[in-house]
C-alpha cells in the first residue's frame, strides 16, 4: 500500500486562495496537522538541506507526523559538517531520510569544469534542481521551511503557492526570527556546527562563506537562491 503513488493533483487559483485563508490563522503545529487532513502522506514531498537551523522544521514533523519521508539533495559539494549534522538529526529524531543526487556523469562534469566558479546558476541546476525535478512529478504538494525574513524574495510569498507545477507549502513562512529562536531554545534544538563559526546560511562549500543570514551565499554574486524555490 505504501508504494502506491496517488494521482498528482492540480489546483486552481481559487483552491490556493481558499487554502491560504484556511491556514493563515493556524499555528505552525496546526498547519502541519491540517496538511494531512487535506493531503494524503503519499502526496507530500518534504525536503531539507540539513543546514543552519533545519532542526526547526524537522523537529516539528518528527513530533507531528514521524513517518513523513524527508528528501536530502546530496550535491556532492556539502561541507563535511553538513553530512555529520544530517546523520545527527536523522538519528536524534528518527527521521525517514532519502538522499537524491545528480547523474554521476553530470556531477563529474561540474567537478572537472569547476562550473560553480563561472556559472553557479548552471551548477545549481545540475546538482540541485534537476535531481529534484525527477521526483517532483510524483507529488502534489512540496513542504519547505522558508521564512519571510530570510530574503526579499521569500518576503513576497504566501503559505501556499503554485510553483513550477507543484503546490508549495511554507508552514513557517510568517514565523519571526525571534519566534524561531524561542522555539529552538525551548526545544534545545542542535544548531549546524558551522553556525558557531559565523555561517548563518549554509549551502555547498564552494559557494558559502561566513555571513549574516543569506549574505554568505554565492558571495560577490547577485544570486540569492539556488533555483529550487523560484
Amino acid at each position: 500500500m505504501d508504494e502506491l503513488i496517488l494521482s498528482k493533483r492540480t489546483f486552481t487559483n481559487q483552491d490556493i486562495t481558499a487554502l491560504n485563508e484556511k491556514y493563515q490563522s493556524l499555528s505552525i503545529e496546526e498547519r502541519i496537522k491540517e496538511l494531512y487532513n487535506d493531503f494524503d502522506e503519499r502526496e507530500v514531498m518534504l525536503t531539507s538541506s540539513f543546514a543552519a537551523t533545519s532542526a526547526f522544521l524537522l523537529r516539528l514533523f518528527s513530533n507531528l507526523h514521524p513517518s513523513q519521508k524527508v528528501y536530502f539533495i546530496d550535491t556532492g559539494y556539502h561541507f563535511p559538517e553538513t553530512l555529520d549534522y544530517k546523520k545527527k538529526l536523522t538519528e536524534l529524531y528518527n527521521l525517514n531520510v532519502q538522499s537524491i543526487a545528480a547523474l554521476k556523469e553530470e556531477h563529474e562534469f561540474t567537478t572537472q569544469d569547476e562550473t560553480w566558479r563561472k556559472n553557479p546558476e548552471f551548477c545549481c541546476s545540475i546538482n540541485k534542481v534537476k535531481p529534484l525535478e525527477i521526483i517532483k512529478s510524483k507529488y502534489s504538494v512540496w513542504v519547505s521551511g522558508l521564512m519571510k525574513w530570510q530574503s526579499d524574495h521569500r518576503a513576497s510569498l504566501n503559505i501556499f503557492e503554485e510553483r513550477g507545477g507543484i503546490l508549495k507549502f511554507y508552514p513557517l513562512l510568517d514565523v519571526s526570527k525571534e519566534e524561531r529562536e524561542k522555539f529552538i531554545k525551548k526545544n534545545q534544538l542542535p544548531f549546524h556546527p558551522l553556525v558557531s563559526k559565523g555561517y548563518n546560511s549554509i549551502g555547498c562549500k564552494h559557494c558559502t562563506i561566513p555571513g549574516e543570514e543569506r549574505s554568505g551565499r554565492w558571495n560577490n554574486s547577485p544570486k540569492t537562491e539556488c533555483g529550487l524555490h523560484l
